[in-house]
C-alpha cells in the first residue's frame, strides 16, 4: 500500500510540474474525451513456481481524461480483465498450475503529449481479483486452509498511445500486478508474495473529444482563424494577436505600439510615402524629394534658419537675422553687389559703381558738403510677442480641424504678419495630460499644422514658420482639474524675430 501511495504522489507532482513549466496554452488532444478500449496480450507469472511460461489476458476499459490546457493530462480508468497465469515447476506436485483470474479495477492515468504522434502514459491503480488455480487436466485445486480466493492487487502500467485518426487510437503497454499475499499459485513457499507481468496491445475509440488542428490552444469549434501557424500567439478567438490594433498581427509587425488610427504598411510600420524617415502622420512636409536632409518634422533641413532649405541654399551658414533671397543669399535690393545688411547707401541706381559700403565711388576728391545724416527708421513691432489660441473653442474634442470660431483671432494675426513681412513665427501645439503621451504629441502637432495651413491659405509664406508639437510636456495649469486641463489644451503662436 505504501508503494501504491508513493506512485500516485509521483504522478500528481509530475502533472503539476509540467503544467507550471508550460507557458503557452496547449490543447491536449485527449482532454475531455471518453475512451472505450479493448486490449489483449500476454502474462508472465512470478510465483513459487520458477519456470517462465507465458499465458494470455484480455481487457476492456473506459477512460475519461479531465479537460486541461497543458502538455500533460490526468484521467480516470475503470476496467475488467480476464487472464491466465501459467505456473510451472517440476519440483512440485502438481508440476503445473494454471490460475484463472477475473478482475475489476480502477486507476489514475497520467498522459503526456509529445507532439501529435506519441503519447506516453503511466497508470497507477488497484483491482479486485477472483482467482481459481487449476492443476493437471484443468481440475480445480482445493483451496488452502482458511484462504478465500479473492483479493485486492496493486497495478502499475507504462505504455504509449498513437492516434491513427481523430477517434481511433493504437495502444501498447506493459505493467506489473502485485499481490499482497502468496496464494495465486495455490502454494505457500518462502516469504515472497506473488506477482505477474503483462504486455498488451489494442485499440481505443474516443467519444466526445474535440480537435485543435492548428494546436493554438483554441478548439476548432471556437476558432475563428483555423490553420494558424504553429508557435504564433493568438487571442481568445484563435486569431493571431494584434496588440496595437493596426491590422497587422504581432508576429508580422515590425513596429509594435503604433498609435491607433495611423495608416500602416504590410509590415505594421506607419506609412512614410516620401521615404524620408518621418511617418506620414508626423510629417509636416509630405512629398519631400528623395535624398534631401530633413528635420524631425519631415521638412527639409534649414541649418542656418534663414527660411531656405539647405538643398536649395546657395549661401549656407548665413548669419541669423539677415534677410535672404529665394536662393538663401543675403538680400541685395539695389543689385549693387553689396548685401542690404552691409549697404550704407540703399537704393543705389543700377549700373552705378559702389564701394564696399554700397555707396557710389567718387570720381574726384572734391570737398563736398557733409551728407545729411539719416535717422534710422525703427522697425515696427507688434504689441504682443505671444498669442494663445484656446483648444476648447478652436478644435473639436480629440480633433485637429479648426472650428470657425477660431477664424476671428487668427485673421487679426494675419494683419499683424502682413504689417511685418519679415517677422518669423513659431507655432506650438499643446494638450492636457489625459490619454496616451504619443497620441497627445501627434494631436498637438496636427493642430499646430492646421493653424499653419490657415496662415498659408491667407497668403503668408510657409517659410516664415516653425512648427512644434509639445503634447502635454509644458502645462500652464494643474492637469488634475477640469479647468486646468482646459487651459493646457491650447495653441501658442510666438513671434521669434
Amino acid at each position: 500500500m505504501r508503494i501504491y501511495s508513493k506512485l500516485i504522489l509521483v504522478v500528481l507532482l509530475a502533472n503539476i510540474a509540467f503544467a507550471q513549466k508550460t507557458t503557452n496554452r496547449i490543447y491536449h488532444p485527449f482532454t475531455g474525451t471518453l475512451l472505450f478500449s479493448v486490449n489483449g496480450g500476454s502474462t508472465l507469472a512470478r510465483t513459487d513456481y520458477r519456470d517462465f511460461v507465458l499465458d494470455y489476458q484480455g481487457q476492456v476499459s473506459f477512460e475519461y481524461f479531465i479537460p486541461t490546457y497543458s502538455k500533460s493530462s490526468l484521467g480516470l480508468k475503470g476496467y475488467g480483465s480476464f487472464l491466465f497465469l501459467n505456473n510451472k515447476d517440476s519440483r512440485y506436485t502438481p508440476s503445473t498450475v494454471r490460475t484463472e483470474i477475473t478482475s475489476f479495477g480502477g486507476a489514475i492515468i497520467y498522459n503526456l503529449s509529445l507532439g501529435e504522434v506519441i503519447f506516453p502514459q503511466l497508470s497507477v491503480g488497484g483491482s479486485y481479483n477472483f482467482y481459481t488455480p487449476k492443476g493437471d487436466n484443468g481440475v480445480t485445486l482445493p483451496p488452502l486452509d482458511g484462504v478465500k480466493r479473492n483479493e485486492v492487487n496493486y497495478n502499475v502500467d507504462l505504455g504509449f498511445r498513437i492516434p491513427l485518426t481523430d477517434e481511433l487510437i493504437f495502444n501498447l503497454s506493459g505493467g506489473i500486478q502485485i499481490s499482497p499475499k502468496d496464494y495465486l499459485d495455490n502454494k505457500v513457499r518462502g516469504t515472497d508474495n506473488d506477482l505477474f507481468f503483462n504486455a498488451m496491445a489494442g485499440f481505443s475509440y474516443a467519444f466526445f473529444g474535440e480537435s485543435d488542428n492548428d494546436n493554438d490552444g483554441i478548439l476548432d469549434s471556437e476558432d475563428e482563424c483555423p490553420g494558424t501557424k504553429r508557435g504564433i500567439k493568438v487571442d481568445s478567438k484563435g486569431c493571431p494577436l494584434d496588440t496595437d490594433r493596426d491590422g497587422v498581427a504581432d508576429y508580422m509587425d515590425e513596429c509594435s505600439g503604433t498609435p491607433e488610427g495611423v495608416k500602416v504598411s504590410n509590415s505594421g510600420c506607419p506609412v512614410d510615402t516620401d521615404r524620408d524617415g518621418v511617418p506620414d502622420y508626423m510629417d509636416i512636409c509630405p512629398g519631400t524629394a528623395s535624398g534631401v536632409l530633413i528635420d524631425e518634422y519631415g521638412c527639409p533641413r534649414d541649418k542656418d534658419d534663414d527660411g531656405v532649405a539647405d538643398y536649395q541654399d546657395d549661401c549656407p551658414n548665413t548669419a541669423k537675422g539677415i534677410p535672404v533671397d529665394r536662393k538663401g543669399c543675403p538680400l541685395d535690393s539695389d543689385s549693387d553687389g553689396v548685401a542690404d545688411y552691409l549697404d550704407k547707401c540703399p537704393n543705389t541706381p543700377r549700373n552705378i559703381q559702389v564701394d564696399s559700403t554700397g555707396c557710389e565711388l567718387q570720381k574726384e576728391a572734391v570737398v563736398q558738403d557733409a551728407p545729411v545724416p539719416q535717422i534710422p527708421i525703427s522697425k515696427p513691432t507688434p504689441a504682443r510677442k505671444e498669442y494663445v489660441l484656446s483648444g476648447a473653442t478652436s478644435f473639436g474634442p480629440g480633433k485637429s480641424d479648426l472650428l470657425s470660431s477660431a477664424y476671428v483671432e487668427l485673421d487679426k494675426l494675419v494683419l499683424v504678419m502682413n504689417e511685418e513681412p519679415k517677422s518669423k513665427w513659431l507655432i506650438e501645439g499643446h494638450t492636457d495630460a489625459q490619454g496616451n503621451p504619443e497620441k497627445n504629441r501627434a494631436l498637438s502637432l496636427k493642430r499646430a499644422n492646421a493653424v499653419l495651413e490657415f496662415f498659408v491659405d491667407r497668403g503668408i509664406s510657409r517659410l516664415r514658420f516653425k512648427i512644434r508639437g509639445m503634447g502635454s510636456d509644458d502645462p500652464v495649469a494643474n492637469n488634475n482639474t477640469e479647468s486646468g486641463r482646459a487651459k493646457n489644451r491650447r495653441v501658442k503662436i510666438i513671434r521669434t524675430e
